[in-house]
Formats: structure tokens, sequence, C-alpha cells
């Protein structure tokens, strides 16, 4: 459940990016105050063909017939251009650095075969003298 959260805030977040860095416009085409037609990434039609039309239909209330009726509006929505970019230059100790920390962090996690015992040689020193008795520290 919780990565399904984590991902749904990454898209959101990449979604928010992305709308805020793009730029676009909307055409929007009014006849008597009215939305004809709207339209994101290309211009819109007037309403030329609906004018003949109604041309033979006239009255003195606002129609498509009349020239000041019809108007044309944009929205603009500029996108962000001072967006800082990250440069990443390697120099030779960086990359020393980045191979002796890629070899140490991949050999840490390899696992040892199951029958392979590190230590079966091992034989630990002999004692000659035991050393707690001669020092007389008996723990009581």
């Amino acid at each position: 459940m919780k990565r399904l959260f984590h991902k749904i805030f990454a898209f959101t977040l990449a979604f928010a990016v992305l709308f805020s860095t793009t730029a676009f416009a909307a055409d929007m085409h009014f006849c008597c105050d009215k939305l004809v037609d709207l339209a994101v990434f290309r211009k819109v039609k007037s309403c030329d063909e609906k004018v003949k039309q109604q041309d033979e239909k006239s009255t003195k209330e606002c129609s498509l017939g009349q020239k000041d009726c019809c108007s044309n509006q944009t929205f603009v929505k500029q996108g962000e251009d001072n967006l800082k970019s990250d440069s990443f230059e390697l120099d030779a100790n960086k990359v020393v650095f980045l191979k002796a920390f890629f070899y140490t962090n991949v050999n840490l996690f390899q696992r040892l075969e199951l029958k392979t015992v590190p230590l079966i040689n091992y034989d630990p020193p002999w004692i000659e003298k035991d050393i707690l008795v001669l020092h007389e520290t008996l723990l009581i």
C-alpha cells in the first residue's frame, strides 16, 4: 500500500513539473457572448458560414450576422524558462572514489556458498598454562 502511494505521489509530481514547464495557447471564439469553438493547439474556426445563413434571418438582437457580435480571445500560458540545469563533471578523484565505493559495496553483500565454512581449518592456540589460575582471578 505504501508503494502505491509513493508511485501515485511521484507520478503527480512529475505531471506537475511537466505541466508547469510546458507552454501552450488556447484560442476561443465567442458569438453572442457564448463560446462557439475552443482550440488548444490550432486556430479556431470562425463562424463565416453561419453568418451567411443568418443574413437572411437578421433580427435586432445579437445574431451571427452582426459584425461586432463575434470575437476571438486567446489564452496563453507561458512555460518556465528559468530552470537550473545541473552539470555533473567527473574528475580523477571522483572516479577512483566511485570505483572503490562500488567495489566494496558489491562485495559486501555477496553471499557465501552454503557448504563453505571459512574457519574450518583454523586451529585455536594451545594454552600451556591457565592464565586465570596463575593470576588468581577467579570469577565468583
